[in-house]
């Protein structure tokens, strides 16, 4: 078997695993529906190439639907759609099954959904495999702890990880596919923002061995308290395999409460003593990284030092992470010091950029106020110039959010931020909170809008400080980064 061909992807498996109805009578030629085994299943139709089978779906502004023909006319071996290609657009009444003359055909598979038709086949393909499946979820820090994570298990086994954050109902699945059989495990993001999410992605991953970062305060609109998202969070264990292993932050009070999934122990991982793999002596090396010392207490007790390449005392429970799964599987310390120690930025979160006149924190992929306070734990951690904050409105927080945008800037005042700069409609209160915290020498300021800010900007800089830049994706700051590296 080619290494491209998916173990046992023949049309007739995959119509039994989505309910759906396998249709041959314009099957492609050289294909048998029993014996043909995919190469690939892919959404879009511009990635369609011989041998895959397309799934048709509905977007919010094409439908595959309309894209069949061309599949087929670029090799597809069958489709997955919610209407016959008989019944397609363009098709003259009265030819033969609807098909013009020289038409490409193919067998396709008629289901009532093609959304859940990719859940289905990711379920059963996962089911075909036998490899060890990393799951990771948690509020803040799943793409860098897969990053970490990743990289350590690359060091012993051939290894697939989740590429971006496609971590969703979408986006999983369409990782699970990309897997083939000399692939040795697969660390796999798991993100979710409602009850019974988790439950579907652990039905499809069927984890290993499941990491959970932390319970934070993002996704309260859905989810109410940190009690709720803990409790959505674990529906991660739901399909866990019954011999799996659990990872957590020990640190997190929450989790911390975990006593036993499926009559295991979690293995706890964090910065105090009494977790199973710890760090001490965190020495943080500027804008490069820090170091530490990994303790991992398991049967044979090892220490090693490593450096981890990224800033702030956050990515050290990344490591600590990777340092954990790795032991679940084997890897050496010293393969483990290698992986953390290979790890490389991941654009948009956390990036440092240096001009002539400033250093930049850039950290406008998201927020929330646990990924915050790191923010500016990190902010405080680097530098040896004035520290200046700019700060803008997290979404999603629910009911709470105003009282969690006015901690926000209690927490970076008492942190001694020298300025502190506020924009948009919630970071109203986050500006009245750093008002109230504020000490003599540093100052607050606030912006309705980033417009306003940017009128303002020039002035409110010095040559030489060093400039977090953080708020939630929808507010765009990816601009003031522009023209802050411009001033």
């Amino acid at each position: 078997m080619g290494k491209h061909h998916m173990k046992n992807m023949t049309l007739r498996n995959i119509a039994a695993a989505v309910h759906g109805v396998l249709h041959t009578e314009n099957i492609a030629r050289g294909v048998d529906a029993d014996t043909t085994l995919a190469q690939g299943v892919v959404l879009d139709s511009r990635q369609a190439g011989p041998g895959c089978v397309f799934i048709a779906t509905k977007g919010e502004r094409v439908d595959g639907h309309s894209f069949i023909r061309q599949v087929w006319a670029a090799g597809a071996i069958g489709v997955i759609c919610e209407k016959a290609p008989d019944n397609l657009e363009g098709n003259p009444e009265g030819s033969p099954s609807g098909n013009p003359k020289g038409s490409p055909l193919g067998a396709y598979i008629l289901v009532e959904d093609s959304f859940q038709a990719l859940k289905d086949v990711a379920e059963f393909y996962r089911q075909q495999l036998s490899l060890k499946v990393v799951g990771i979820t948690g509020s803040v820090g799943k793409t860098s702890a897969k990053e970490f994570i990743a990289h350590v298990l690359a060091r012993k086994y051939r290894t697939l990880k989740t590429e971006g954050n496609h971590n969703n109902e979408v986006g999983l699945p369409l990782t699970v596919l990309q897997i083939r059989e000399d692939c040795e495990v697969a660390v796999l993001e798991m993100g979710i923002s409602d009850f019974g999410e988790m439950h579907r992605l652990s039905k499809i991953a069927r984890p290993d061995i499941c990491v959970i970062t932390n319970i934070g305060q993002c996704h309260l609109e859905n989810l109410g308290t940190r009690d709720g998202i803990l409790r959505a969070k674990s529906e991660i264990f739901d399909f866990m395999d019954d011999d799996g292993y659990v990872c957590l932050n020990g640190d997190d009070n929450k989790l911390a409460t975990v006593q036993e999934i499926k009559g295991k122990k979690p293995l706890f991982f964090g910065m105090e003593e009494r977790n199973d793999v710890f760090a001490a002596d965190y020495r943080h090396v500027g804008l490069e990284g820090s170091r530490v010392m990994i303790h991992v207490q398991t049967a044979e007790p090892v220490s090693f030092e490593v450096f981890i390449p990224l800033p702030g005392e956050h990515m050290v429970y990344n490591a600590l992470a990777a340092a954990a799964v790795g032991t679940l599987l084997n890897v050496t310390p010293a393969q483990i010091q290698e992986g953390i120690q290979a790890v490389e930025p991941v654009g948009g979160r956390s990036h440092i950029i240096r001009t002539g006149s400033f250093t930049i924190v850039d950290d406008c992929y998201n927020a929330n106020p646990v990924s915050m306070k790191a923010a500016v734990d990190l902010l405080t951690q680097i530098t040896q110039t004035r520290a200046v904050a700019v700060l803008g409105d997290m979404f999603e927080l629910g009911e709470r959010e105003r009282e969690l945008h006015r901690a926000t800037g209690e927490y970076a005042a008492a942190k001694g931020i020298d300025v502190i700069i506020c924009v948009g409609a919630l970071s109203e209160s986050m500006a009245d909170g750093a008002r109230a915290a504020a000490h003599a020498g540093s100052s607050v300021y606030y912006f309705e809008n980033k417009e306003k800010l940017i009128l303002q900007l020039p002035g409110l800089l010095r040559r030489g400080d060093t400039i977090l830049v953080k708020a939630s994706h929808g507010m765009h700051f990816e601009e003031l980064v522009q023209i802050i590296e411009r001033e």
